[in-house]
């Protein structure tokens, strides 16, 4: 049963990351560009985290590409609020 909600949110995330790259395409915004990637990193993160049975994730090497996700997130909405119209 856990590896098949690892493998949903795994779908969820790559769906998400659909949505904001075509979003991107349409607009051509930055930011939509930005979550894409991040949620393609999140994607990245827990399928890696099912597959090679991680059992302490925060002490993992994998956990850095969520860290990593949420920090493009944040850097994409910084640029967003302080680039000139």
């Amino acid at each position: 049963m856990i590896e098949f909600l690892s493998g949903a949110v795994t779908l969820g995330f790559l769906v998400a990351a659909g949505f904001f790259f075509s979003f991107w395409r349409k607009t051509a915004d930055r930011l939509f560009l930005a979550f894409a990637v991040a949620f393609l990193l999140f994607a990245l993160n827990q399928a890696l985290g099912s597959v090679l049975t991680v059992v302490l994730e925060p002490s993992s090497l994998i956990y850095g590409l969520r860290v990593l996700g949420f920090v493009l997130i944040l850097a994409a909405i910084v640029d967003k609020n302080t680039r000139s119209q």
